[in-house]
């Protein structure tokens, strides 16, 4: 056990899965802004400044320390649409119905450009806006199903400068509007400047164009007719530029994405490219038009207009999840900060989200229909606030406070590299390894499988800074992804060998019972890291890895290394057969197989592990089709299913405790005379019998591991349905399917000669083949030699009586050899409390890892 006095450090908790409070409150309204009553189509904020768009054309600006109105930008003939800003350049976007986009300063409130759409007034309302702080890009989302954009670079500037000025005409401050400039129809006249029906006032003329020398019109190169087939009502990118504080912070990035979303049900993923844009995915939503869109790291939220928000996964391309909010009740706009998701509704309610998908608050915040938001910092900034507008014409400022808990953008930012500030944490291995533990990445809790998607995009960044090449593959819909990374090495004068290393990220669970410190916090004491995966599997991962990455480092890898790490092990690997033949073109050829997910057999000397039994898991049910029954009453009377249960699962066992079903043993290898040496070997160095190590793993067997009824299980009640777990380890030369079916027919004819009038059910839940490595191939023999030359002694080859499905899967799909090298003790305690894996055995590890990739280049090398 450990020392309960083991220091550790207080973090905040990394589990994106935040506890639901059922009296969690309403974040506190710190002010309300109202200008009559005309809706608040739109709102921006920046570090002083709150911005807002409605129905009555013109933009409020509204001081943030006061908040009283300060001025309003005057121009627009139409409702303000859509807000966005360009702080490094102090400019505020604004679009309108009246189909321009206009440019103020934010320091002088002067109008800076006007921009008209291609087709003028043909390209309708303009519902949307993105900047990309790059490329100097403005992006507009149209009423006519079109994307358009314009740079405002120097070069697109002068460009569009020599154009219009190429043919020495002089363009007019401002395009002639078909409705704003026509004459009465019996005049027959087209439409021009001097119609005047704008009823401007001076000073509004003045403020509307009297700056702005020439209106930039745009060009038939910077658009995209019918981008969707419905109105493009939102935009948003990735990075998001307003990403945990509201605010437009530019990021050290060179490469954006646009994300569209429409009312043909669509959201859209566009490369910006200096020449505009390229599609390269859509994501079908089928709730309703997509009216509302933010992003956070590789994540999307569509908000639709059934109530749906879909979280899209950009890397995986994926729909992760999608959260009903209120049924049939539309979701109009989407606010984020840091882990946390403001959905707001027609209904004038905001929901609170986990990044978990957790609902933590909800609260009627407008008496209308919720029409805008944004987060910003509060006035004092000190803290953040949340900002809604909606058609009951307030706007409503909310005092929002990140919670302790949800560091969620913290793990998304880590780096695996060292700093100077790394030292004391250790070297990178160790460093990294307490990142991977602290994300509880377990597969078996439903609130945790974002912990499971945001491990694998962890990794992923992982493996990537330290050298490799890596993607996430998606597996099935709302599945965890499989990570996929490469170490190449350098090109010798021979085809360098290709291994993949199998490895899970996902964790059983880790009840606090138990344990002597937090299982998602690593601590050492003794010469042991302990935590939830130290030992299965995320301190193999991590000692593979850097191993790797040293030699890479050191110009000293001359194979290519492939990770392939799955999230569902723990659980069976839903999805991992199919999506590895779906991806399998880009995971490539392979020569061998590498993995490190057992034990040894005892704290000392290392093991090589060569064999694995498989396993064939069932579910047998028993009804009477009736309702449950009282004892006292029926008791005697009603043909029960429990007795049913107990008889056909006697018929599973013979009187010498050996399996029933008829042939199970029929193909069954006989034990060599080398294997019962090499159990004669173990046997003195564990103090068990050999027959007993030989039970464990080279023998089947049979277990039923639970029986299960309806009803409330008391001692009264004849329950009128009872289940049962029935599980079979196989081994070699037994043949999966065939050992399922004979399973199956068992409990059938054996059922059938009760003559119940109950009826059976029989399903196959699981299987996994069993895995049986050569220990004569160079691969095998490669490994263990560099296991000898490490601990200097000789390794001990033992099997493992558990089954991992992937192997022998991995075996057969790419046709080479699998090794199977476990680094932990026997006192690990994998899936226990207070699971551990030795220091030293991680270190000297990764070094048998190192030696072993040196040595295959030999390996694969053709002979001379």
């Amino acid at each position: 056990m450990v020392d309960a006095s083991i220091p550790s450090v207080a973090v905040p908790h990394p589990s994106v899965s935040r506890p639901i409070h059922s009296a969690a409150l309403p974040p506190r309204l710190l002010h309300s802004l109202g200008r009559g009553n005309k809706s608040v189509l739109s709102l921006m904020a920046d570090a002083d400044h709150i911005y807002t768009g409605g129905q009555c054309q013109d933009i409020g600006v509204w001081d943030k320390q006061t908040f009283t109105l300060k001025t309003s930008l005057r121009g627009h003939t139409g409702s303000i649409l859509a807000l966005e800003l360009a702080e490094e350049k102090g400019w505020l976007f604004s679009t309108s119905g009246d189909s321009t986009v206009r440019v103020w300063s934010i320091t002088t409130f002067r109008p800076v450009y006007i921009l008209n759409p291609y087709l003028e007034t043909g390209a309708g309302d303009l519902f949307s806006l993105a900047w990309n702080p790059v490329t100097q890009v403005i992006y507009i989302g149209c009423q006519n199903t079109s994307l358009q954009w314009q740079g405002f670079c120097k070069f697109q500037l002068g460009r569009f400068t020599r154009e219009q000025t190429g043919s020495g005409t002089t363009t007019p401050s401002r395009k002639v509007h078909k409705f704003f400039d026509s004459y009465p129809q019996y005049t027959h006249r087209p439409a021009d400047l001097q119609a005047n029906n704008l009823s401007l006032s001076p000073s509004l003329s003045q403020d509307a164009f009297g700056e702005t020398n020439s209106p930039l019109n745009i060009p038939v190169t910077n658009v995209i007719d019918s981008a969707h087939f419905g109105y493009v009502y939102c935009m948003t990118l990735i990075p998001s530029t307003r990403e945990d504080t509201g605010e437009n912070v530019q990021k050290q990035v060179q490469n954006y994405y646009l994300v569209t979303g429409s009312g043909d049900e669509t959201v859209k993923l566009w490369r910006c490219n200096p020449s505009g844009l390229t599609m390269i995915h859509s994501f079908d939503c089928q709730h309703g038009a997509v009216l509302s869109l933010a992003a956070s790291g590789e994540t999307i939220y569509a908000g639709c207009q059934d109530g749906h928000v879909k979280v899209l996964d950009v890397e995986t391309r994926t729909l992760v999840r999608s959260i009903i909010v209120q049924e049939n009740v539309d979701i109009l706009s989407l606010s984020i900060m840091q882990s946390d998701l403001y959905t707001c509704s027609a209904n004038g309610h905001v929901h609170r989200w986990s990044s978990s998908f957790d609902c933590t608050a909800s609260w009627q915040a407008h008496d209308g229909i919720v029409l805008s938001s944004v987060v910003s910092h509060s006035p004092d900034r000190k803290s953040f606030c949340l900002i809604t507008g909606a058609n009951d014409g307030f706007v409503k400022v909310w005092v929002v406070i990140p919670k302790a808990e949800d560091n969620l953008s913290q793990l998304r930012e880590v780096s695996p590299s060292m700093s100077d500030s790394d030292a004391t944490q250790g070297d990178t291995m160790t460093y990294a390894l307490s990142k991977f533990v602290s994300i509880p990445s377990v597969s078996s809790n439903p609130s945790h499988r974002e912990d499971c998607r945001q491990a694998a995009i962890w990794l992923k960044k992982c493996l990537n800074q330290l050298g490799a090449e890596s993607a996430l593959l998606p597996t099935y819909e709302a599945g965890s992804p499989l990570v996929l990374g490469t170490f190449h090495g350098t090109q010798g004068k021979h085809p360098k060998p290709r291994i993949l290393f199998y490895g899970h990220y996902d964790v059983i669970s880790a009840p606090l019972e138990g344990w002597a410190t937090d299982p998602f916090i690593v601590s050492g004491h003794n010469g042991y890291l302990y935590g939830r995966g130290v030992t299965d599997d995320k301190g193999p991962i991590m000692a593979v890895a850097c191993a790797a990455a040293e030699l890479l480092q050191n110009r000293a890898l001359e194979v290519d290394l492939v990770f392939l790490i799955e999230g569902e092990e723990e659980t069976g690997s839903a999805g991992f057969i199919d999506a590895i033949k779906k991806h399998k073109h880009l995971i490539g050829n392979i020569n061998a197989i590498l993995l490190s997910n057992s034990t040894w057999i005892s704290d000392y000397p290392p093991c090589i592990t060569y064999g694995l039994r498989g396993v064939v898991h069932s579910t047998v049910e028993i009804t009477s089709g009736a309702p449950e029954l009282h004892s006292g009453v029926e008791g005697g009377a009603a043909p029960e299913p429990m007795f049913d249960m107990i008889r056909l699962l006697a018929t599973l066992m013979s009187g010498e405790g050996k399996v029933a079903i008829p042939g199970f043993y029929k193909r069954v290898r006989p034990q060599t005379e080398a294997e019962k040496q090499l159990y004669d070997v173990l046997s003195k160095m564990t103090q068990k019998p050999g027959s007993v190590l030989a039970s464990r793993w080279s023998e089947p067997s049979l277990t039923v591991h639970n029986i299960d009824v309806s009803g409330p299980g008391n001692s009264t009640v004849i329950p009128g349905k009872v289940t049962a777990k029935v599980s079979l380890r196989i081994v070699p030369d037994q043949e999966l399917e065939s050992i399922a079916q004979s399973l199956l027919d068992h409990f059938r004819e054996s059922f059938d000669k009760f003559r119940s009038p109950n009826q059976l059910s029989v399903s196959i839940d699981h299987t996994a083949d069993w895995w049986l490595g050569n220990l004569d191939c160079p691969w095998f023999k490669a490994l263990e030699t560099a296991v000898r030359d490490e601990w200097n002694v000789e390794p001990l080859l033992i099997r493992e009586g558990g089954s991992i499905p992937s192997i022998p899967y991995l075996e057969k799909e790419f046709g080479c050899p699998a090794l199977h090298l476990p680094l932990g003790q026997s006192t690990d305690q994998a899936h226990l409390p207070n699971e551990r894996i030795s220091l030293n055995n991680l270190c000297r590890g990764k070094a048998v890892i190192k030696r072993f990739l040196s040595i295959a280049t030999n390996v694969y090398a053709p002979a001379e």
